[in-house]
């Protein structure tokens, strides 16, 4: 082999490694970019920007080209590396002493570890990580020869893509041609906070995107102000009652019933006594100014429950359940709690829904067990409960009183089943308001702890 010929075999060797590299880092960089970074940059009048969303919209075509280009540049390069590696090599195992028909077989297979090293380290490993790392660069450097080289060898793209499009398809899977842009909320939620573990995002920004990702999931049962903690007017109250009502409680909207919340007529906003003179207001009956309410099922979305409310003057729905009783309130402000957290006025009473103390949490036993899974960490598996105060019940298996304990199942890994045994959690019952759990501590204990709160004959609770 002349030298001519073996510089030219090196001098081919790196040009075609160079090759290598160029759709492996088009491929990639193709492959990680977001569309809409992409179509930003071109409608920003950037020329090589303008390529890159040319080969994004042709985007399985141009990966084929890649691949294809992959495979050609990598079998020249071995045809052409191997031989020249190997005649270079030879020689010095010569110098120490192995025979020509021995060396002749160890250089081959080191000219074929050192060739494929070279080739896969400078030829792919480099590229991808540079493309993973800085996509659009990478993506408006390769992206005008990338498509050049597609348009040349389009016929055999086109056929080897076809064949494998038929394949796939016959495996019951569509090809796309496009990489899917667009995000599901769970997806978008997912980055919200993986963006906020990073510091990328502010801790407390990063709840309010995920609350509002998360409120088309939510249901009208899960917003609504519950039946047992809705203040209501009756239909024979006068204005005076209303004005009344509206100072001892704090609220401006009050529904207006029938005898009972079941029998609703209509609500009653506290400005409306303002359209009447003061003399007047204790000869109004609340029947007379009470304003239409919508009704929605319990079952409503989150979505449609926000364009109820957004679409009635009052910013008020009744929320009723299957049996057509009702079932609680939503206003403009639980929708805004559910994104924004707890928001309170001058109005509002001192005690919070959750307060850090010393052992654990005091908590509303109206809280949703996704609510107290936030504010507390605890994990509750899926069962016939939807709030603090149901899943105490549940586990009582009868009308709590004020310092029953019971040790809470705890949700394990990802398995949302109902769980039987210790959680590592006791809930005391702080207080109830009637037949209802109004107020619940939660505590986090160790195992001794909860071997302690069990009794011998294996219940779940004891009365304190």
């Amino acid at each position: 082999m002349t030298v001519v010929l073996t510089i030219a075999s090196l001098i081919g060797f790196v040009a075609l490694t160079a090759g290598t590299a160029l759709f492996v880092a088009a491929e990639f960089s193709l492959t990680a970019l977001e569309r809409s970074t992409v179509e930003a940059h071109a409608r920003d009048g950037d020329v090589r920007a303008r390529a890159v969303r040319q080969a994004h919209r042709t985007l399985s075509f141009q990966l084929s080209g890649a691949q294809l280009g992959i495979t050609i540049t990598t079998l020249i390069t071995g045809y052409i590396a191997e031989p020249v590696l190997a005649r270079l090599l030879a020689p010095l195992f010569g110098l120490v002493g192995i025979p020509d028909s021995a060396a002749t077989g160890i250089s081959l297979v080191l000219a074929l570890i050192l060739a494929t090293s070279l080739s896969m380290i400078y030829g792919e490993l480099v590229p991808k990580n540079i493309a993973i790392a800085a996509p659009l660069a990478t993506a408006r450097t390769t992206a005008g020869p990338m498509v050049a080289f597609s348009t040349v060898f389009k016929p055999m793209i086109q056929f080897l893509n076809g064949t494998a499009n038929w394949v796939v398809r016959r495996l019951g899977v569509e090809p796309a041609e496009e990489l899917r842009s667009a995000r599901s909320p769970q997806e978008l939620g997912s980055l919200v906070r993986t963006s906020a573990q990073h510091g990328a995002l502010d801790q407390r920004t990063a709840q309010i995107l995920d609350r509002s990702l998360q409120f088309g999931a939510r249901s009208a049962e899960e917003l609504m102000t519950p039946r047992v903690k809705i203040e209501a007017l009756e239909r024979t109250d006068t204005i005076g009652d209303l004005l009344a009502a509206a100072a001892r409680t704090g609220f401006s909207r009050f529904p207006v019933i029938d005898g009972d919340l079941d029998n609703t007529l209509g609500v009653v906003h506290v400005k409306q006594a303002f359209t009447h003179p003061a003399r007047t207001r204790a000869g109004v009956g609340l029947a007379q100014i009470a304003q239409p309410v919508p009704v929605v099922p319990a079952s409503l979305d989150g979505d449609e429950v926000l364009e109820r409310v957004r679409a009635d003057g009052m910013q008020v729905a009744l929320v009723v359940d299957e049996y057509g009783g009702t079932a609680g309130l939503v206003t403009m402000e639980d929708i805004i709690e559910e994104i924004l957290g707890d928001v309170r006025d001058e109005h509002d009473e001192e005690e919070r829904d959750v307060r850090r103390v010393s052992d654990g949490w005091d908590c509303s036993g109206l809280l949703r067990i996704d609510e107290i899974s936030r504010a507390t960490g605890y994990q509750a598996p899926e069962g016939e409960y939807e709030t603090l105060g149901g899943l105490v019940l549940t586990r009582l298996g009868r009308i709590p009183a004020a310092g029953d304990i019971v040790v809470l199942p705890q949700r394990r890994g990802h398995d949302r089943r109902h769980i039987d045994g210790p959680g590592g959690w006791l809930a005391r019952v702080e207080r109830m308001d009637g037949r209802r759990v109004d107020r619940v501590r939660l505590v986090p204990v160790d195992d001794r702890s909860l071997e302690r709160e069990q009794q011998p004959a294996g219940r779940e609770y004891h009365h304190g």
